[in-house]
């Protein structure tokens, strides 16, 4: 079993009128344990004997037993299945930029076990943030731009990135128990590539367990269609932890999201998690759905030795974007050292209808320098006031985060041993 050099746990009891008690994102079982790996750049991965390059327009299954070097861009096309033994390994190179794409209509099978997770990762011997390009998966499921068609190139090919379609069932494969690390590799002239990259993709797609880490880009980020998604792991993105933009229709359950002061981008528009309804909306149908997520038992932390200060230094921004036309259902969740936890678009007209759209219900809202405000507005007391109320039995608390969470490695040990944090509050009290 790998080491796991970092786990957080929490355990949150909400006392409501029915007494209900959360158990916020482990439960009682850690689904953490035996797949994730907090140091990836600490892990020997050895060296590739096959190499990964070109078109695969063939069903092909890469087996453990080989190390893949993806090399340059990689496309499957003509509707094949690329299918992955779990515990294979695929590095991708730094030179070449390796990316592996899945055009619309081809799958990748990429379903790996909780003691032998598929692992994506960088070729070099020092391991950093955007060594390479990363996964990205096309769909056929419904997007809102004009046409129903959008294209992610970047600096691929234009006539195998198109996604987009009527199918909000479409199936473009299984992601489970996957680590994609050291992805994002950034585009001269232009943007970077993120760790997944998910696009009109249908809801009989599979994403469980899937862990990105240290991405240069977004760690996850997804452009329309339809799908579900549980235990994500989003671990010291630069950018943002997941994004969702073009009319996406989400429901994101059991995941997590740890930032860092001092790795993680403070520039404007890095947060973990991003809601909008479009790109340019020069480009957007405003006849077709916009952006929804639905999101419960999700923990998003800055990890911090001293938040109060790293806030006063700039260091830390929201949570939580939420732009204009957009929807963001959030129940059962952690938000714990932000500046502040939740961000509106300054477009956002505050009443019922907008508030109907962005609803926060259950919610842990720790350490964090204001609650929901809306951009550049100093004066919040209304939407303090809305959140605050007891119906949405929401909480308030300035927690250490060492009192919080529990961080449960301990380098002078070889192994582990397992503690719960407990934190039990009334709701609505700040």
């Amino acid at each position: 079993m790998k080491k796991i050099t970092q786990i957080i746990c929490i355990l949150l009891t909400v006392t409501s009128m029915s007494a209900q008690q959360e158990k916020g994102i482990m439960g009682y079982n850690n689904w953490l344990n035996n797949w994730t790996e907090f140091k990836p750049n600490k892990v020997d991965y050895g060296e590739a004997n096959q190499i990964l390059a070109g078109n695969i327009s063939v069903n092909t299954k890469l087996m453990k037993r080989n190390i893949y070097v993806l090399q340059g861009n990689v496309y499957v096309t003509n509707n094949a299945v690329l299918t992955i033994e779990p515990g294979t390994l695929i590095i991708g190179d730094f030179e070449t930029k390796g990316t592996l794409v899945v055009t619309k209509g081809a799958q990748i099978v990429a379903d790996g076990l909780e003691t032998d997770p598929i692992v994506f990762t960088s070729n070099r011997s020092q391991k950093k943030a955007g060594d390479w390009g990363g996964l990205v998966i096309l769909g056929d499921a419904p997007i809102n731009k004009f046409g129903n068609v959008g294209s992610y190139n970047l600096d691929l090919d234009p006539t195998l990135t198109t996604y987009g379609g009527d199918n909000v069932a479409g199936n473009s494969g299984i992601l489970r128990f996957v680590r994609i690390e050291f992805a994002g590799k950034k585009v001269k002239g232009m943007d970077s590539f993120n760790g997944l990259t998910v696009a009109g993709v249908g809801n009989k797609t599979i994403f469980e367990n899937v862990m990105v880490s240290y991405s240069g880009g977004d760690s996850f980020a997804f452009f329309g269609g339809d799908l579900n998604a549980t235990k994500l792991v989003s671990y010291k993105s630069i950018n943002d932890d997941f994004k969702f933009t073009q009319g996406v229709q989400c429901r994101l359950y059991n995941s997590l999201a740890v930032r860092s002061s001092y790795l993680s981008s403070n520039k404007d528009g890095s947060r973990c998690l991003e809601v909008k309804t479009y790109e340019k909306k020069n480009e957007t149908d405003f006849t077709k759905k916009t952006t929804l997520v639905v999101a419960s038992n999700i923990t998003m932390l800055n990890d911090s030795e001293n938040i109060k200060a790293d806030i006063q230094a700039g260091l830390v921004k929201e949570a939580i974007y939420i732009a204009e036309t957009a929807s963001l259902e959030m129940k059962r969740s952690v938000i714990s050292g932000f500046n502040p936890a939740v961000l509106l678009d300054s477009k956002t007209e505050i009443n019922d209808a907008s508030l109907k759209k962005i609803k926060f219900e259950e919610m842990y809202f720790n350490l964090c320098n204001g609650n929901i405000f809306t951009e550049y507005n100093s004066n919040n007391e209304d939407l303090e006031s809305w959140y605050g109320n007891s119906v949405f039995f929401n909480v308030y608390s300035q927690s250490d985060n060492k009192e919080t969470f529990i961080d449960i490695f301990n380098p002078k040990k070889p192994d582990f041993r397992l503690q719960l944090g407990k934190i039990t509050a009334s709701s609505g009290n700040r």
